[in-house]
């Protein structure tokens, strides 16, 4: 059996921030669908961006031509372009470890399913929690993490779990199978190079907020 590397799907040749770009770009898009319009210029889609039209010919070039000059692009073959890419048209697997207020405010979130993501299993160590079915997900305890994460097929763990238990938790998840990793623990996670790891820290957010706050202050 031959693996030909698929031209279609993002290579190492497109600059993570294009790639970035595009997960907005289809946010756009899929606003633009449920309005119900047909077709979108790049100059609309740049201006919704703060990007210039030539910003998103270059970033849709990438992938080949797929819009006509003076129309512009089909919003739903564009949409569909776009999941393609991202890999959002297949559906993955999300485990939430740490069902605490931001574990809770996960599996309330509607618009995982949309991308498709589906949070398929939750963990605690926390007995009062343990058992419950929260938005439709089961909370299990840690001892089966490996068990239902392999049963289920989970590509993808969130950490919402205090600081000192993220690594432990992190170290589990991998051992399991988990490739994807999304942290909300403010830590540094250690990660082997075959798993990517992306980290949302609320307070660093904030501290760049603020600093953009002030600068935007001292220009107007």
């Amino acid at each position: 059996m031959s693996h030909h590397h698929d031209a279609s799907k993002p290579g190492p040749s497109i600059p993570l921030p294009a790639i970035k770009r595009l997960s907005l770009y289809l946010r756009e898009v899929e606003d633009l669908l449920e309005l119900g319009r047909t077709t979108v210029s790049s100059k609309q889609l740049g201006q919704a961006l703060s990007l210039t039209d030539a910003q998103v010919r270059k970033d849709l070039g990438y992938f080949g031509q797929f819009g006509q000059p003076g129309i512009g692009y089909g919003v739903s073959q564009l949409a569909t372009e776009l999941r393609r890419l991202l890999g959002s048209d297949q559906v993955s697997n999300v485990c939430v470890v740490g069902v605490g207020n931001i574990g809770r405010a996960l599996l309330d979130h509607g618009g995982f399913k949309r991308k498709g993501f589906h949070i398929v299993a939750a963990f605690d160590v926390n007995d009062a929690v343990v058992g419950q079915t929260i938005h439709g997900v089961k909370v299990s305890p840690m001892t089966d993490l490996t068990q239902v994460v392999q049963g289920k097929s989970v590509r993808f763990g969130v950490i919402a779990v205090p600081a000192g238990a993220a690594q432990s938790v992190c170290d589990q998840l991998v051992r399991a199978g988990v490739t994807g990793l999304l942290n909300f623990a403010p830590k540094r996670l250690q990660v082997p190079a075959h798993v990517s790891i992306s980290s949302v820290d609320l307070a660093v957010q904030l501290e760049q907020l603020a600093f953009q706050v002030m600068l935007a202050q001292r220009e107007s």
